[in-house]
């Protein structure tokens, strides 16, 4: 499917852009994978494709624990959509296909 690969992503948070990979793979309608970045590696849950749009969820510990909620759609070779920060709002996300 057009989102199966690996993915370099940008965050625009209040601390900066943060930077990260993506590795994802969709099955139907269901969406697995990994995401990495200074902060380390962790696996996806509650990921899901529905036609261009995907949607999943990190946990993360740095800069402090919470649950990242990812929303994007993809084009081609780009993907664009944003991240909710726990409480502290939503975030822009961009990335290109690696």
């Amino acid at each position: 499917m057009a989102v199966d690969g690996t993915w370099k992503i940008a965050m625009e948070t209040p601390l900066g852009t943060r930077e990260g990979q993506l590795t994802l793979q969709s099955s139907g309608s269901a969406l697995s994978g990994r995401m990495s970045g200074e902060a380390g590696a962790t696996d996806i849950y509650d990921g899901s494709v529905n036609g261009d749009q995907i949607s999943f969820k990190v946990d993360i510990v740095d800069p402090m624990a919470m649950t990242l909620e990812f929303s994007a759609a993809v084009s081609g070779n780009s993907l664009s959509g944003s991240v909710k920060l726990g409480m502290f709002g939503s975030a822009p996300l961009s990335g290109t296909r690696a």
